[in-house]
């Protein structure tokens, strides 16, 4: 934020898995000008589909009003703010439907809960997984000091000796779903068409092709997680 402060920049920060998480102390999504949570299916924090704008900066909640309100000030108009509502500016509808606003407070309303037992599972792993990390198979998340993690995920980055495709199939043979995340932007088709890079980024590259995620969900039991672990052990030792 300093930086962006000395070049009158404005900070949109994409919290998108952020939920419950926080960094210095201050939860993610609160630190940019403009924060963003997502809703998605795949979150901890699920309403199928949409999310949220944080509006961190109050010289920003009036055009976020007017965009959301399909570019209108219709808002202002039902707190008695002014005598008619009008066309002010592009905006589109982006308010969700009641039965996903309904879905989504009951989720809101256990979110310290779901994230506390991720948590638990998180950590779990974290120790089943210590011993292939001692033998250098493997190496587990590094979480900063000054970092709270929310569980959204648990990956291990496998040794550059091991071929991940194979462990992949090793699990899928087991009927364990895992999978290696996201193609770094910067190789992407579009991140090719519209990306800038410094150099050619093969640390990233490198780290990407060695990431493999392991199945994380509320309900996941802890028998489950050991036969996980004894399965990606026996693909990898």
């Amino acid at each position: 934020m300093d930086i962006a402060k000395r070049h009158g920049l404005k900070v949109v920060e994409d919290a998108a898995q952020g939920v419950m998480a926080a960094y210095k102390g201050r939860a993610l999504g609160s630190i940019g000008n403009l924060g963003a949570y997502s809703f998605h299916e795949t979150k901890n924090v699920i309403s199928g589909e949409g999310g949220a704008l944080l509006v961190n900066d109050p010289a920003l909640a009036v055009r976020a009003e007017i965009i959301r309100e399909k570019g209108t000030d219709r808002g202002r108009f039902f707190r008695g703010e002014v005598d008619k509502y009008t066309w002010q500016e592009v905006g589109s509808s982006f308010l969700p439907g009641e039965l996903i606003a309904a879905f989504l407070c009951a989720q809101l309303e256990e979110a310290e809960r779901i994230t506390n037992h991720r948590l638990d599972i998180w950590q779990r792993y974290h120790a089943l997984l210590e011993p292939l990390e001692a033998k250098g198979l493997l190496r587990r998340p590094i979480v900063p000091d000054d970092c709270q993690h929310n569980a959204h995920m648990y990956y291990v980055l496998l040794a550059p000796e091991i071929d991940r495709q194979n462990v992949l199939n090793e699990l899928k043979r087991n009927e364990i779903f895992s999978v290696f995340h996201y193609v770094p932007l910067h190789s992407s088709p579009a991140g090719k068409r519209y990306g800038r890079t410094q150099g050619g980024l093969e640390m990233t590259t490198m780290q990407s092709e060695r990431l493999v995620r392991l199945p994380l969900w509320v309900d996941l039991t802890a028998e489950q997680q050991e036969h996980v672990v004894k399965v990606l052990n026996n693909a990898i030792g």
